[in-house]
């Protein structure tokens, strides 16, 4: 799954670290999301659209072998 996490980061001026204490995960599970190694679940997906103000569209997309 392809998201767009680092460039919402970049935008917001953020780090993985407040990004993941925003939304009540580790940093490293923001690390595993924008490597592509960790696909949220839908719940998460919901709360990190939420605090971008996007739709969870707008930042998650599937990928043809998803």
């Amino acid at each position: 799954m392809k998201n767009t996490l680092k460039i919402e980061r970049a935008v917001k001026s953020i780090t993985q670290e407040e990004l993941a204490r925003a939304i009540g995960v580790s940093r490293q599970t923001i690390n595993a999301m924008e490597a592509g190694k960790y696909v949220p679940s839908t719940v998460l997906a919901l709360k990190i659209a939420r605090y971008f103000n996007k739709k969870v569209e707008n930042i998650f997309e599937l990928e043809q072998d998803d």
